[in-house]
Formats: structure tokens, sequence, C-alpha cells
């Protein structure tokens, strides 16, 4: 046994031993379409969700209108499971669309909560997809019940569906710019109504949201790939602090907040987008293959070869081979056809799990030193476990590099993290994190890298280009339902513009 593989088999103290590896990943958020004026619109819809499959797997909706009525189909589990059938795509009739794909950062999993979620309202029907997290959406949600709300769901999205049909603007569009007045946190929403297709994002512009066009119909999308599924031309990304509304006379843009500098999320780059996805004018593939280069100069190791842990890790392990001179090899190989349901909830089975995903190819691995590169690190009983996986394939030496930097701080922004006790990072040192891990040498790429792979000289403490909240504890909004962390006394950033 080597070195290695003791501390890894040792050091199990530092997290529960029954190392839930369910748990030891960021999970993705959710994805959102929308399309208007197209005679396939349901169809349309499936394909751009099917290409944002990756930002949620839990279930998918779409909610279409044919000038007279709504037509809704949601479903638990994929959207390849249930929306490529022809039956449902007829049964979606109209020539307007909204689809969303979801991953449950609140509210239970269950069929109340899919989404798109619809409403009668008195100025007609309204569906709404919501890729963000609001986080004061269960302060706001307490109060809409003591004023004689009915709840359906557990999902924060209901909120604003209940702050429009609770307002007395005048115009449909008014009451949903002013129900974005009353929340925080970060969205990116697509609403369907009787005449539009609306599209909003934070004022901070933390979650994403792309304006395309196929054939003279408008399109929203959360990442550009949807739009390249279905041939769709690419026209600019929705900004910071907008509202679009999409009717037959055209793309109306309303700005009705004070003007922010835009702070993206920074794991959409880092883990969150598909790699062939344009985010904020950079390539996400380009993106992390620079942090891969920039984390071989900051961490450069004497070694025989660079293994990705598949797939987030390819791109940065490539930009380390090229940068260290360093061959990459494929020393782990993927099982793409797992799903979580296949996982027995005994632990003699969940043990398996890292192998049931992944499995060492020792071709490459026996007798060599390997650098395994990694996209992140989240409680680290996954990197424990491939470790050990590499140390039992033959490798005389482990050591791992990580592609971001040390995850410290939770996210409320529609990333489920766990609670700060289960980072690894924010209760370890990194020698305590190298040995829990069981590997000869641990480096996480600085926050001033992660900023220069992305195009930046390093990151404006003033001003920060990016939402980095869960390296830097910098979190850009209030957090008033976590009990006035954050920012929570600040003025909002959702004033009236005076």
């Amino acid at each position: 046994m080597t070195m290695g593989a003791e501390r890894g088999r040792a050091s199990g103290s530092f997290v529960s031993g029954d190392f839930d590896l369910d748990g030891d990943t960021l999970r993705e958020e959710c994805g959102v379409f929308g399309v208007f004026g197209h005679p396939d619109a349901a169809a349309l819809t499936a394909l751009g969700l099917h290409a944002l499959q990756h930002r949620g797997q839990e279930a998918a909706g779409i909610v279409t209108f044919d000038g007279e009525h709504f037509h809704s189909e949601r479903r638990m589990g994929l959207v390849g499971d249930h929306f490529s059938s022809s039956k449902v795509i007829e049964r979606l009739q109209g020539n307007r669309a909204v689809g969303h794909v979801r991953y449950a950062t609140t509210g239970e999993t269950a069929l109340r909560n899919v989404q798109p979620l619809f409403a009668d309202l008195a100025a007609g029907g309204l569906a709404v997809c919501h890729n963000g997290n609001l986080t004061n959406a269960l302060t706001l949600r307490e109060e809409l019940i003591r004023n004689g709300a009915i709840c359906q769901s557990t999902s924060d999205t209901e909120v604003i569906l209940h702050l429009v049909a609770q307002s007395r603007k005048p115009r449909l569009i008014e009451r949903f710019i002013e129900a974005l007045r009353a929340i925080e946190g970060a969205y990116s929403l697509v609403a369907l109504t009787n005449k539009k297709l609306i599209g909003a994002r934070d004022p901070f512009g933390i979650r994403p949201l792309v304006l395309g066009e196929l054939n003279g119909a408008p399109i929203l999308a959360s990442e550009t790939c949807a739009f390249d599924i279905i041939g769709a031309r690419f026209i600019r990304e929705i900004e910071n602090g907008e509202v679009v509304v999409i009717s037959e006379d055209g793309v109306e843009s309303l700005h009705p907040f004070p003007r922010l500098q835009p702070r993206p999320c920074i794991f959409e780059y880092i883990y969150f987008s598909r790699p062939d996805s344009v985010v904020g004018g950079r390539s996400v593939y380009q993106v992390r293959k620079a942090s891969g280069m920039e984390l071989a100069k900051e961490a450069p190791v004497d070694a025989d070869v660079v293994i990705p842990v598949p797939d987030s890790g390819v791109p940065a392990a490539l930009g380390y081979a090229e940068q260290s001179g360093i061959p990459f090899e494929l020393g782990i190989i993927r099982n793409h056809y797992v799903g979580r349901t296949f996982i027995e909830p005994t632990q003699q089975i969940r043990s398996l799990g890292v192998k049931l995903k992944h499995n060492a190819n020792r071709a490459v691995i026996r007798g060599k030193r390997i650098i395994l590169v990694d996209d992140s690190i989240v409680r680290g009983t996954t990197s424990l476990k491939i470790a050990q996986m590499m140390y039992e394939a033959g490798a005389r030496e482990v050591h791992m590099r990580i592609a971001s930097p040390p995850i410290k701080h939770p996210d409320f922004y529609g990333i489920d993290t766990p609670e700060e006790q289960a980072l690894l990072a924010a209760n370890h040192t990194l020698e305590e994190m190298r040995e829990f891990i069981g590997v000869d040498s641990l480096a996480f790429l600085s926050v001033d890298g992660i900023y220069r792979a992305l195009g930046e000289e390093g990151r404006d403490p003033i001003r920060p280009q990016f939402t980095d909240h869960c390296f830097t504890g910098d979190y850009p909004t209030a957090l008033t339902d976590k009990g006035g962390g954050g920012r929570a006394r600040q003025l909002s950033l959702l004033a009236e513009v005076g």
C-alpha cells in the first residue's frame, strides 16, 4: 500500500464515514427556454431543453399558447424520456412556448414544483420559468400567506406569480416589473402571457440569459448551445437588470432598475455552462482550458502524465498539459449510462458510487507519477475515492490540482452547495485537505488566477467583475432569508430610479 493510500484511509475523521457521494458535487441550477411566433414552438422548445439538460435532470416542462388556450405538459425525469413523443408535442398546440429543466435548489422534488408554473390571473394566463434562487422568497411567502395567498407549491418561483397577481398596476408588464422590485437574489426569468413572451435578468446578471432568432421568431435561452441544436442565430445577451418584451410588434427592451456593474456567476465558466456555449462573449471551453494553463503556472509538479477527472476536468487538464509540456492521457474512463436511481440505498452499494461512474485506465496509470486535474472540490469524498482508485491502479504518486479556488462559502443564488460546515475547504487547512484526500500534493488555482483565465488582470477588490462568493464570501445581494447575512443592510438594489 502506498503512503498516499494510507493517508486517504486514515483521515476519514474529517468527514462522515458513509461518504455521501451524491452530495459531493455542485448541482446544476435550471435551464429556461422560450420561443415566440414559430409554428413548431413546442418541438423547438423540447430540443432547446434537451441541449440544456446538463442544467437540471430532475424534471422538465413546457407550456404553449395557441391564441385561445394554454397547454401544459410537465414531467419528472429527463427531457428525452417524455418530450420525444409526437403525441406529447401534438398536445402542445400554438406558435409560442416556454420550457424549463429543473434541478431543485428550493422546494421538494415533486410534480407540483415542476416548471413552468402557471396561473390564471385577472389580466390573463401567466406561465413562469425561473433559473436562479430568490434570497427573500421565504420572507415574501410568509407575508403572502398572512395576506390570504394559497400556495400550491414549495418553489420560490410561485412567489413571483402571487406578487404579479396582487399588483394593482394597470398593465401586466407593469405588474411583472413591480413583482421584480420586491424580490432579491439571482434570477433569469422567461414568462409567457396571452400576448407576450417576457425575459428578465436580475440587476447583477448573476444567472445567464441570451436572445436569439430562428426564421424571424425570437428565442430566449439560458445558453447559446440551445440555439445551436435548432439552428438559431445568436443575437445578444440580455443585459443585467433588463426586461425584454416580445410580441407581434417585435422586441422591446426595458431597463426599469438602476444600472449596476454586471457580476455574472463565475461558476458558469468553471462548471455549469456547457463547454460549447459562449457566456459573456467568452468561450466556456477556452476559459476552462486557460484555467488549467494558469494552474500549471501557479502549481507545477514534476510528473509523468496529466489525467482529467471526467468530464468537467477535461478542458483544464488539456490546458495544464499544454502549459507544462507533460503528456495528457485519459486515465479515468467515465460510464455515461449510470443514473442516480441505479444506486441502491445501502452503504455497501453506495460505497461503489465512484466506481459505478468512473474506472481507472490502468495502462496509462501503472508506475506513473500522475497529476489529477478536477474543476472543484466540495466535500472531498469523491476526490478521496478517485485518489484511492489511482493508487490501486498502480500510480507511484498522485498530485491533485484543482482548476478553481477553494470553495469556502455556500451559495444562495441557485447552486445547490452544502452548508458551510460540510465544505471541506471551509473547515480545514490545505495540508489537512491533502491528508484527507490522501494524495502526495494538492493545490488550487488562486482567485486572481481564475480571473486571469477569464481575460482579466485579476480580481478588482472594490468592484469585483464576477459573483465569486463561494471563494471570497462576497455576496453581492442581501440574504434576507439567511438572517441578515451578506450585505443585508444595503439599500435595495431594485429601488425606483430617482
